[in-house]
């Protein structure tokens, strides 16, 4: 089983060794053939204004629309989220508008605001460790939109189906439950889809 990790800005390498620490096999995704070997894809954290226009210089837009409405899992981290999002507060056009929720840039603050925390995670025994770096947070979800997570009763994780959204970076920590259950996102759907 193969997880993609976006490599146009952000912790990759982190990104995947916790996919590896996960039980999966992490890959640096560079090119938009590659989507065709993998079986899930994480867009880190980094700048969600820079990321889309990476994403749309090298045709990543209608190739990551195509690989989830193939039903393969797609998990958005801090910038990543914002990048999976419908809507964007403010007015800021959608980058890949996949997942029903409205979600508010720097809601937390500049860098200087950032913070850890443990969170209650829905389907995590354990409460995880989450750090937040000038995050945004989920403003509102649609129907087919399951809450995992709040912080300060803010929607900090939230998952739809083959889609899941964090606000914080699960991938600066020791702590890889947040990418065990990415995991087992992909093994379920690998199994559907065989």
């Amino acid at each position: 089983m193969k997880i993609g990790v976006l490599a146009l800005q952000g912790a990759v390498a982190e990104h995947i060794r916790s996919v590896e620490l996960a039980g999966g096999v992490g890959v640096s995704v560079k090119k938009v053939e590659q989507l065709n070997e993998i079986d899930g894809l994480i867009i880190p954290g980094g700048e969600s204004t820079t990321i889309g226009k990476l994403m749309r210089k090298y045709n990543f837009i209608d190739a990551i629309r195509h690989f989830s409405a193939a039903g393969k899992p797609i998990f958005g981290t801090c910038a990543g989220m914002i990048v999976l999002a419908e809507r964007i507060a403010g007015g800021e056009e959608p980058h890949l508008g996949l997942m029903n929720m409205t979600v508010s840039r720097n809601a937390f603050g500049r860098q200087r605001e950032s913070f850890e925390t443990d969170l209650q995670m829905v389907g995590i025994e354990e409460t995880v460790r989450a750090v937040f770096i000038r995050a945004p947070l989920i403003q509102s979800i649609g129907d087919e939109v399951t809450v995992l997570s709040t912080y300060q009763d803010e929607i900090v994780t939230a998952r739809q189906g083959h889609l899941l959204a964090c606000s914080f970076h699960p991938e600066l920590t020791d702590d890889y439950r947040l990418h065990q259950y990415f995991v087992q996102m992909v093994e379920g759907s690998l199994q559907r889809l065989r």
